[in-house]
């Protein structure tokens, strides 16, 4: 079964065919409209062929069928409940972008362009009851609603990962308070990160999140909100005090850990998928005096890039720091067979403490890296390690078609030489030939004194506390365009098999829920662990109606 969203090009279907008509016309197809025209679908169904006339139709058939993602949605709200819809949205003073409006096309575009869903409208909410009218009003249509707070979502979840949706965007819930009695600060849920880190700087005070300036709070901090910190101060969600959450059934409440508890470690792990957050508290911690961003690269075949893999892994299991963190970025461009290691990192201690705390890494890589040393403030720091200005209001952001993976590695078994040589050598080879462009990052997180793995592994719906990298595989089309090509996902599926089927079966590995992947066979278990039964509990009791419905929710 699946929905009918549009009928355009130069041949229609005559709307006032009776259904015989219909079946003398259509061989495995019978439209059926359901609940007062609430729901017109199509059902597959198989019926005789009754006229040699179809089959010179078919082509034709076949034509409207192949162009129905665009006009007829903007049909089916109208005909189903679009009257309903936007009525009882302006009604309630929600300004609401419904197909066919001028502003339609820039409200519902998507940052992965690899997507392009039609939301049934899109809502602009400005208070917590704002968003629980929107609730309601959809419960009532029997529509699924999801949060968008930056838009960032790999796979398009915060356009509901599919059309149809009501999508509840949250820019406006842009308030900063900070309680420095508390030691807190308050975000509205629709804040960019590069803004919170501005703003919390001015009153002396930084939390833990992500590096990219754009994403939005609401979905970092439901996922993770890993970040150059997080080996020092933890998550984004393991910071989070109590949280203002607007549910399916439109009810407002306040999770804490004394106040609907379970809500609120499932919240923290997998937010999306029980409720809107409107407004969250976060505990914050003194701005570092100093932070001295550093780059060490290196040009490395694939034996010597396996080797600095395990270079940084031992490195990792050995009396670190928690002020410092280091990534190893991957990129394609040198010639065949040779491969640009590129060291990145943040020294949050004294600036004179990098160079004695670096050693025992340096010490297993090559000679004569280039080497790029950066002291500055702790701003500074996020403004070099990031994609773009941390003020989100001098430019805006440009979507693009990428397509990503990632593997979270287990600390208690390092990758093997034999994973470590067959990703290195993949990527030094078949990676001269893709066609596409590819970043892939080994984020370290975890290794000895992370307050990350300090953290215990049910505290939370986060379910990855014994991890050592966070891999991200990301992979983009030529000329940030569509389509994203098939090769450039096979290129990225082998990297992710190298790693994976050269270490034991048994291997423990996840992968992280903000680095999505709509095409991950067993996401349930390698996003969620052992915490997926206990959050499908909490689904039947909090969303049984399946409101918030999206293509990696979890399921009743």
């Amino acid at each position: 079964m699946w929905q009918v969203q549009a009928v355009t090009g130069s041949h229609l279907f005559d709307p006032g065919h009776s259904t015989p008509q219909v079946y003398q016309s259509i061989s495995r197809m019978a439209v059926f409209v359901e609940g007062a025209a609430r729901s017109i679908i199509i059902r597959e169904w198989h019926i005789s062929i009754y006229s040699k006339v179809f089959m010179s139709h078919l082509p034709i058939i076949r034509e409207a069928m192949l162009v129905l993602q665009s006009l007829f949605l903007a049909l089916l709200c109208t005909l189903a409940f679009g009257a309903d819809l936007r009525g009882d949205l302006v009604a309630a003073g929600i300004r609401a972008v419904f197909p066919g409006d001028p502003d339609y096309v820039a409200a519902s575009t998507v940052y992965n362009l690899r997507y392009d869903f039609k939301p049934a409208v899109i809502t602009f909410p400005t208070t917590p009851k704002d968003v629980s009218t929107v609730l309601k009003i959809s419960s009532a249509l029997n529509m699924k609603a999801s949060a968008r707070s930056g838009g960032h979502s790999y796979i398009a979840n915060s356009a509901g990962g599919k059309d149809g949706v009501v999508i509840i965007d949250m820019k406006h819930f842009d308030t900063i308070t900070v309680n420095s009695s508390k030691q807190t600060v308050t975000l509205g849920s629709g804040n960019r990160l590069g803004d919170i880190a501005l703003a919390l700087s001015k009153h002396g005070r930084a939390m833990p999140h992500g590096n990219c300036p754009y994403i939005g709070i609401g979905g970092h901090a439901a996922y993770g909100g890993f970040g150059f910190t997080s080996r020092m101060w933890g998550l984004t969600l393991d910071n989070i005090v109590t949280m203002e959450v607007v549910l399916a059934n439109g009810k407002i409440i306040t999770v804490n850990d004394h106040q609907h508890s379970d809500l609120f470690w499932g919240m923290r792990g997998s937010g999306g998928s029980f409720g809107i957050t409107t407004s969250m508290e976060i505990k914050t911690f003194p701005l570092p005096p100093s932070a001295v961003a550093f780059q060490y690269i290196w040009t490395l075949d694939a034996p010597a890039v396996a080797k600095g893999i395990g270079a940084l892994e031992s490195y990792a299991q050995t009396d670190i720091p928690p002020e410092i963190d280091v990534w190893i970025i991957f990129q394609n461009g040198p010639p065949k067979g040779s491969v640009v290691f590129h060291t990145v990192g943040i020294w949050y201690g004294p600036p004179d403490g990098l160079n004695a705390t670096i050693a025992p890494f340096l010490e297993n890589m090559p000679e004569g890296p280039e080497v790029i040393i950066n002291p500055g403030t702790f701003i500074e720091s996020l403004e070099l390690v990031g994609p773009g200005p941390l003020d989100t209001h001098i430019q805006p952001e440009v979507p693009s078609t990428f397509y990503a993976k990632s593997l979270m590695t287990p600390q208690s078994a390092p990758m093997s030489l034999e994973a470590r040589m067959a990703f290195a050598n993949s990527i030094a080879n078949e990676g001269s030939d893709t066609e596409i462009d590819w970043v892939l990052e080994f984020e370290l997180y975890g290794g000895q004194n992370s307050a990350l793995n300090a953290v215990p592994v049910d505290a939370t719906a986060f379910a990855h506390r014994s991890s050592t990298f966070t891999i991200q595989l990301l992979g983009l089309a030529p000329g940030g365009v569509p389509p994203f090509p098939d090769s450039g996902i096979a290129f990225l599926d082998n990297l992710v098999d190298a790693i994976v089927s050269n270490n034991p079966p048994d291997w423990d590995y996840g992968a992280y829920p903000n680095y999505v992947d709509d095409r991950l066979p067993d996401w349930q278990k390698r996003y969620y662990g052992a915490h997926y039964p206990r959050l499908q509990a909490l689904k039947r009791k909090y969303d049984p109606e399946d409101i918030f419905s999206f293509p990696t929710a979890v399921e009743e």
